[in-house]
Protein backbone atom coordinates (compact mmCIF):
# COMPACT_ATOMS: atom_id res chain seq x y z
CA UNK A 1 0.00 0.00 0.00
CA UNK A 2 2.82 2.45 0.90
CA UNK A 3 4.57 1.84 -2.43
CA UNK A 4 1.34 2.37 -4.36
CA UNK A 5 0.63 5.59 -2.48
CA UNK A 6 4.28 6.67 -2.90
CA UNK A 7 4.72 7.09 0.84
CA UNK A 8 8.37 6.51 1.63
CA UNK A 9 9.45 4.96 4.91
CA UNK A 10 11.52 7.37 7.01
CA UNK A 11 15.29 7.05 6.63
CA UNK A 12 18.03 8.31 8.89
CA UNK A 13 20.30 10.93 7.25
CA UNK A 14 23.34 9.57 5.45
CA UNK A 15 26.67 9.60 7.22
CA UNK A 16 30.04 9.27 5.49
CA UNK A 17 30.26 5.68 6.74
CA UNK A 18 26.83 4.70 5.42
CA UNK A 19 27.54 6.41 2.09
CA UNK A 20 30.84 4.53 1.76
CA UNK A 21 29.09 1.24 2.60
CA UNK A 22 26.39 1.75 -0.05
CA UNK A 23 28.96 2.82 -2.63
CA UNK A 24 31.20 -0.11 -1.69
CA UNK A 25 28.37 -2.53 -2.46
CA UNK A 26 27.51 -0.87 -5.77
CA UNK A 27 31.06 -0.11 -6.90
CA UNK A 28 33.25 -2.78 -5.22
CA UNK A 29 36.35 -2.01 -7.30
CA UNK A 30 36.24 1.77 -6.78
CA UNK A 31 38.98 3.41 -4.71
CA UNK A 32 37.03 6.24 -3.08
CA UNK A 33 39.13 9.36 -2.58
CA UNK A 34 36.62 11.24 -0.42
CA UNK A 35 32.94 11.74 0.41
CA UNK A 36 30.64 14.77 0.74
CA UNK A 37 27.21 14.54 2.40
CA UNK A 38 24.45 16.84 1.12
CA UNK A 39 23.02 19.46 3.48
CA UNK A 40 19.78 17.51 3.95
CA UNK A 41 21.51 14.13 4.49
CA UNK A 42 19.52 12.52 1.65
CA UNK A 43 22.40 12.20 -0.81
CA UNK A 44 26.16 11.95 -0.98
CA UNK A 45 28.90 12.44 -3.53
CA UNK A 46 32.20 10.57 -3.68
CA UNK A 47 35.15 10.74 -6.02
CA UNK A 48 36.99 7.72 -7.34
CA UNK A 49 39.66 8.95 -9.75
CA UNK A 50 37.90 10.58 -12.68
CA UNK A 51 34.51 9.16 -11.66
CA UNK A 52 31.88 10.73 -9.42
CA UNK A 53 29.86 8.23 -7.42
CA UNK A 54 26.49 9.47 -6.22
CA UNK A 55 24.19 7.83 -3.68
CA UNK A 56 20.75 9.29 -3.07
CA UNK A 57 17.39 8.44 -1.60
CA UNK A 58 14.83 7.28 -4.15
CA UNK A 59 11.59 6.09 -2.64
CA UNK A 60 12.33 3.85 0.34
CA UNK A 61 15.94 3.07 -0.45
CA UNK A 62 19.23 4.50 -1.59
CA UNK A 63 20.39 4.12 -5.19
CA UNK A 64 23.88 4.68 -6.49
CA UNK A 65 24.95 5.95 -9.89
CA UNK A 66 28.19 7.04 -11.48
CA UNK A 67 29.07 9.96 -13.74
CA UNK A 68 32.27 11.46 -15.04
CA UNK A 69 33.73 13.82 -12.42
CA UNK A 70 33.94 16.56 -15.06
CA UNK A 71 30.18 16.35 -15.59
CA UNK A 72 29.49 16.71 -11.87
CA UNK A 73 32.07 19.47 -11.43
CA UNK A 74 30.43 21.40 -14.28
CA UNK A 75 26.96 21.24 -12.74
CA UNK A 76 25.50 24.48 -11.37
CA UNK A 77 23.83 24.98 -8.02
CA UNK A 78 20.44 26.67 -8.45
CA UNK A 79 18.16 27.54 -5.52
CA UNK A 80 20.34 25.52 -3.15
CA UNK A 81 20.22 22.33 -5.26
CA UNK A 82 22.54 20.67 -7.75
CA UNK A 83 20.62 18.53 -10.22
CA UNK A 84 22.42 15.57 -11.84
CA UNK A 85 20.72 13.72 -14.70
CA UNK A 86 21.45 10.03 -15.23
CA UNK A 87 19.21 9.29 -18.22
CA UNK A 88 18.03 6.16 -16.40
CA UNK A 89 14.29 5.55 -16.17
CA UNK A 90 14.67 3.73 -12.83
CA UNK A 91 16.49 6.64 -11.15
CA UNK A 92 16.61 9.55 -13.59
CA UNK A 93 17.74 12.50 -11.46
CA UNK A 94 19.61 13.15 -8.23
CA UNK A 95 19.05 16.41 -6.39
CA UNK A 96 21.86 17.24 -4.00
CA UNK A 97 21.05 19.92 -1.43
CA UNK A 98 23.95 22.29 -0.96
CA UNK A 99 24.32 24.34 2.18
CA UNK A 100 24.57 28.09 2.36
CA UNK A 101 27.89 29.24 0.93
CA UNK A 102 28.92 25.79 -0.35
CA UNK A 103 31.31 25.99 -3.27
CA UNK A 104 30.58 23.53 -6.07
CA UNK A 105 32.06 21.02 -6.47
CA UNK A 106 32.35 20.65 -2.70
CA UNK A 107 35.41 19.71 -0.72
CA UNK A 108 35.34 16.00 0.02
CA UNK A 109 36.11 14.43 3.38
CA UNK A 110 39.19 12.25 3.31
CA UNK A 111 38.71 8.50 3.50
CA UNK A 112 38.83 7.34 7.11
Amino acid sequence: MAAWARIAAPRAPLTPGVARAVLGEEFPDAAIDGVWIAADGRSALARAGDQALIVYLRGDDYVARGLAWSEVAGAKAEAGVVRLAFYDIAAPVARLAVGEGTVWPPALEAVA
